[in-house]
């Protein structure tokens, strides 16, 4: 994980947090993807198909809003922990 700048980090971290956040962009949580070296490819419309050491998901890309929903984030959340991804903190 040290291939995240602090941008990320506090991106992590914020998907970690309970109560879940509601002001997250989508595209900044495919950056955190990106840097922690998922796979990221299209699906159809506006799902995202993620792969990330080993596990696979797929995920709606939010639109027309680009805010991440608290659903989502808890979905993302149970998928990073499954990646064996964990909280960070700065």
């Amino acid at each position: 994980m040290n291939k995240l700048n602090s941008k990320q980090k506090k991106i992590l971290e914020d998907i970690f947090k309970e109560p879940a956040k509601s002001d997250i962009l989508w595209k900044d949580i495919e950056k955190v993807l990106t840097a922690l070296g998922a796979e990221i490819s299209e699906g159809n419309g506006s799902r995202v198909r993620i792969y990330l050491n080993g596990v696979r998901a797929v995920f709606h890309r939010p639109h027309p809003v680009k805010l991440t929903d608290k659903g989502a984030l808890k979905s993302m959340k149970r998928f990073l922990i499954e990646a064996g991804v964990r909280n960070v903190k700065i």
